[in-house]
């Protein structure tokens, strides 16, 4: 799961289960989570991202028998391409969690101890539709009679995910969810914020204001063995979700904080970052075993949307799912990012399509930033620097309508993305840094500096150039989250020092000394910022 710490504390993304390869969707949540964890870094803080693999549960054991394998080889096994996939999108994550490892062990059977010291844990018979693909109970009421169209065969199914269900009835444990509801509901009220975006927010309350059962939060051993088992009961084994819900807390050194100290480490979180399938894991029961041990919440949880193909949802069994690692070898990493990030949705479902990446890069990219990035810094009537200079002394001409629209929208552009990045909405903020890159290509196209290259008005010319850069510079700046490596790529063509890169430093007129470039800028298509994409996108 992701968990993103901001002033020391963290950002969460889900925990991904490494039954399958990865797709897009757990792609996206990746790259929002970096986006958030890099935000708070160019601000100046600190920040601590997790994420990993839950790798516990029934469905992990039937898949490694499926396979013939021992099932903690099939996780050694599967649990690599999850790592590699967030090394090749470049996530800056301090923390590689996987739910087998030891301390993880510990730090949940610690926590089921004191829950039981406090009396939320029972043991009960239950019955129920239990959803191996889910990793949970369904109540008749969630639950429906389908038909697979494709072979005919009759099943019943959750009415929420259409994964199968089966009727189990078995003795376990069971965690008083219900004594928590007027808790939950109040802790809702206080924190109106608690899970973005606000729709959800509301579904969270209406399900929990309608009631809650009590929770199975263990398997009898005979049919679940791959978990954490159930201190002093070897006959049981702790329920999946409880399990994986934990590991935020145990790469914050739970139960090992030092008394005076507990938030060094990095809880509570600032957001976990998920997808909108598992909200209910995320904002009822976790807040509620949080407040069974008096522990204190996270702060906000990011609840994103899916992507669907053809506005249809993305199925193995249809074949239309999106591999990440073709599509980050296609277009390239930051391409990707950008895609991710301008199109991906948090409160709809997006629509992905290879033709969407094309032209997302082709207008933004290489034609709005590349093709300002290469007009300027390339332009033979001027010079970048002297632009600057003149500018940062003082010596500019007065200003004419144009000038000052652009000037005033850059004066206004980092607040602007603060207020939108402190919603959470990543999306809104890179579409408002783009509106800018547009409205400055528009600027210089219709002042013209290569109008006045042979002679005429060089104050007029160097306010134009200088605008035009500052406007590169400080959309440069605020773009490093979305698109590290092209931004770094940047801010040596512009010569910005390493220590300028700062959102104290997205300031119009605050950097008087970048304008030399710091790499070969090159000729025609050579050293261009966006090249053409390759000839089989």
């Amino acid at each position: 799961m992701l968990m993103l710490v901001r002033n020391g504390r963290r950002v969460h993304f889900d925990l991904t289960d490494p039954l399958s390869a990865p797709h897009v969707g757990h792609l996206y949540t990746l790259v929002l989570t970096d986006i958030l964890k890099r935000w708070q870094v160019l601000l100046g803080r600190k920040a601590i991202l997790c994420t990993g693999t839950d790798e516990h549960g029934m469905k992990i054991q039937q898949a490694a028998a499926k396979a013939g394998q021992d099932v903690r080889a099939f996780c050694d096994k599967n649990y690599k391409s999850f790592d590699v996939l967030a090394r090749r999108v470049g996530v800056d994550f301090n923390h590689f969690i996987r739910t087998s490892e030891p301390d993880h062990r510990f730090a949940v059977q610690h926590f089921w101890l004191m829950l039981r010291e406090r009396g939320y844990i029972y043991v009960s018979k239950h019955e129920g539709w239990y959803s191996v693909s889910d990793e949970t109970f369904y109540p008749e009421s969630a639950v429906q009679l389908t038909l697979d169209p494709s072979t005919g065969r009759k099943f019943m199914a959750s009415m929420e995910t259409g994964k199968e269900v089966e009727w189990t009835s078995e003795n376990n444990y069971h965690f008083r969810l219900s004594a928590l509801k007027d808790r939950l509901l109040e802790f809702y009220k206080e924190n109106p914020q608690f899970v973005v975006p606000a729709t959800r927010m509301n579904d969270v309350v209406q399900v929990v204001s309608s009631g809650l059962g009590d929770l199975s939060v263990s398997r009898p051993v005979e049919r679940l063995t791959w978990g954490i088992p159930v201190p002093d009961d070897d006959t049981q084994t702790i329920y999946v979700w409880l399990d994986a819900l934990i590991n935020y807390l145990t790469k914050s050194n739970y139960p090992f904080q030092i008394p005076g100290q507990e938030n060094a480490a990095g809880w509570p979180a600032d957001v976990h970052v998920i997808g909108k399938d598992i909200v209910r894991f995320h904002c009822i029961y976790w807040p509620a075993f949080l407040m069974a041990l008096d522990l204190p919440l996270p702060q906000q949880v990011l609840t994103h949307a899916h992507w669907t193909i053809g506005h249809e949802k993305m199925s193995k069994s249809t074949g239309n799912v999106v591999n990440p690692f073709f599509a980050l070898d296609r277009f390239g990493v930051d391409t990707m990012r950008y895609y991710l990030a301008h199109d991906g949705g948090i409160r709809d479902d997006a629509d992905y399509e290879n033709a969407y990446i094309i032209d997302r890069y082709k207008k933004g990219l290489q034609g709005g930033l590349g093709n300002l990035v290469s007009r300027v810094m390339r332009g033979k009537g001027w010079n970048v620097r002297e632009a600057i200079v003149v500018a940062t002394n003082g010596d500019a001409p007065a200003e004419e309508a144009l000038s000052i629209k652009l000037r005033t929208r850059l004066l206004e552009l980092p607040d602007m993305v603060m207020n939108r990045m402190e919603k959470l909405d990543s999306g809104a903020a890179l579409r408002v840094i783009m509106d800018t890159i547009y409205m400055t290509n528009t600027y210089m196209q219709q002042s013209a500096p290569w109008d006045y290259k042979d002679g005429g008005d060089k104050a007029h010319l160097n306010r134009i150039i200088y605008l035009c850069v500052e406007s590169i510079r400080i959309c440069g700046i605020l773009l490093q989250p979305y698109m590290p490596g092209k931004m770094e790529q940047l801010m040596e063509m512009l010569g910005v020092a390493p220590d300028a890169r700062k959102f104290e430093n997205a300031i119009l007129g605050s950097d008087s000394e970048y304008g030399i470039p710091k790499v070969p800028l090159g000729k025609g298509r050579e050293g261009v910022l966006f090249p053409d994409l390759r000839s089989d996108s």
